[in-house]
């Protein structure tokens, strides 16, 4: 399985459309890009595995592997990028201003619904990281 993640950049933010063949999943927002640096930036374009994994502050969300220079580049509920992100990815509902959504929660529960199934069948799922073009 490969979602995929479709960016537009602006100085304030990231703004995406996340999508699994070809049908909307949710939005997204990020940090802006500021040349992949630590937990003020999103991540480089590209693929990455996801794998689920579980902490204290977010319960189970999603994990970016092998994120060149980045370590700990999650996928978790977040409505607000530069007030709740450290360089990870947030699903929304709606994007509600540049790096700004709402219902994130829902939108992470949609993406949870089509990926936990898949992973606890011990496939692979991947995230391909985008400019909209």
């Amino acid at each position: 399985m490969v979602l995929v993640l479709h960016r537009t950049y602006f100085p304030e933010g990231t703004q995406g459309i996340l999508e699994w063949n070809g049908d909307l999943i949710c939005y997204t927002i990020e940090l802006p890009w500021l040349d992949n640096q630590k937990r003020i930036s999103c991540v480089p374009e590209g693929e990455y595995i996801l794998q689920k994994r579980f902490s204290k502050k977010f319960g189970w969300h999603l994990h970016l592997v092998n994120v060149p220079g980045r370590d700990y580049i999650l996928i978790h509920p977040a409505n607000d990028a530069k007030k709740e992100l450290l360089g990870c990815i947030a699903p929304v509902t709606t994007h509600t201003g540049i790096g700004k959504g709402n219902y994130s929660r829902k939108a992470f529960s949609k993406v949870k619904d089509l990926v936990y199934p898949v992973l606890s069948d011990n496939q692979v799922v991947k995230i391909l990281i985008t400019t909209k073009s």
